[in-house]
């Protein structure tokens, strides 16, 4: 039997203000979007918009997507959906073609069942080296390793540019319908520009592992700024990217272009401590994760303790408005990916939505048509 909700601020993604509107919804779906408040609708207070997609992260509540044990990477998952993320692509770190393909071939269960929308490859080549010492033929064999165990659920994959025979790597993934990501790089524009013009058209967290900008050695930011080929991922926490750089980069590429992400890690709603991501030892303090340098100290930013919830909240501070934050959180991140059936809220697709008090935020997630309880910390 139908279900009829309403809201009198209601973003659906495919407007570009938000209106008064009652959605029809049965069995998980969105059979209709009416104008007005139908009168027999479930009226909503504040605002509601597409339920978000976090394409970039790595876990929560004690868990890394990697975790063997399917409970925990559930635990994961349920942590961020109670706030928020209706849709999420995993994310892997990994030092080895064999770990990797053991953690795709443990995810891709989650993906074929619907807990994930799919899977995030961070890696495996990240790390610049010479060209002797990498062949075309070793590189094309870790990418059909990673396609076979793949299955058709691994959805994007973060490359260096800097890496010889990239070309290669790029040509081969995009022939399978994966996204290919630039990040973890020190390319100059030039290099940047090659790397976009070959197919790479997500930045992996702009800003973050990159090479930063100087008004006369530009780097990677801004050519992947300004080139409408390109989406790039921003980590709203307050740690990664400043405010006001926020704010730029937002107003440079617009909302079509944004996606927010948390890049979340195990110590997300957890304590602070030591943590794993990937294989790589971390440490947090105040909520922020950093590597453990050789020496055990506090090193780099790794990951965050992110959730959606958050980052929508955050730009909305900013002065950005719902409907934008709505695009950076939900529907560009899911158009980015050929997530047809998420991001809006259209006839047919999943009733996925959040309702938002009016600073943003959040009070109720639901996902396929049934109410979730609401956040925790």
């Amino acid at each position: 039997m139908s279900t009829r909700i309403a809201c009198r601020n209601m973003v659906t993604g495919e407007r570009d203000e938000a209106c008064e509107l009652t959605l029809v919804i049965d069995e998980g779906r969105i059979l209709a979007v009416e104008e007005g408040i139908a009168p027999e609708a479930v009226l909503l207070e504040g605002w509601v918009v597409p339920g978000f997609v976090d394409t970039h992260c790595h876990g929560a509540a004690g868990a890394d997507f990697t975790d063997p044990d399917v409970d925990d990477v559930l635990r994961a998952v349920n942590h961020h959906r109670r706030h928020g993320s209706t849709t999420i692509l995993a994310s892997t770190v990994a030092s080895s073609a064999e770990t990797l393909v053991r953690q795709i071939e443990h995810l891709r269960l989650l993906v074929e069942t619907s807990e994930l929308a799919g899977i995030h490859v961070e890696g495996p080549f990240l790390e610049p080296c010479r060209a002797e010492d990498e062949s075309p033929a070793g590189q094309g064999d870790v990418i059909d390793a990673i396609l076979e165990a793949s299955h058709g659920s691994v959805r994007m994959v973060t490359l260096t540019p800097e890496r010889p025979h990239i070309k290669h790597a790029v040509e081969r993934l995009r022939r399978a319908g994966v996204t290919v990501a630039l990040g973890h790089t020190d390319a100059d524009a030039e290099l940047t520009r090659q790397a976009v013009d070959a197919g790479m058209t997500v930045a992996t967290h702009l800003f973050n592992a990159m090479r930063e900008i100087k008004h006369l050695v530009p780097g990677p930011v801004p050519v992947l700024l300004n080139d409408p080929r390109v989406t790039v991922e921003l980590i709203c926490d307050g740690v990664h990217v400043a405010p006001e750089v926020i704010r730029m980069a937002i107003n440079v590429s617009n909302a079509q272009r944004v996606s927010l992400v948390t890049d979340a890690m195990s110590a997300c709603g957890h304590a602070d401590g030591s943590y794993l991501v990937g294989e790589m030892p971390t440490t947090v303090v105040d909520g922020v994760a950093r590597v453990l340098n050789l020496d055990e100290t506090p090193g780099a930013i790794a990951g965050s303790t992110l959730t959606m919830d958050r980052a929508f909240a955050a730009v909305v501070g900013l002065g950005f408005s719902f409907v934008e934050a709505s695009r950076m959180a939900s529907t560009t991140p899911a158009r980015t990916h050929g997530l047809d059936q998420v991001g809006t809220l259209r006839r047919g697709a999943w009733a996925d939505l959040c309702q938002l008090d009016d600073s943003g935020q959040l009070q109720a997630v639901m996902r396929r048509g049934e109410w979730l309880d609401r956040p925790t910390t």
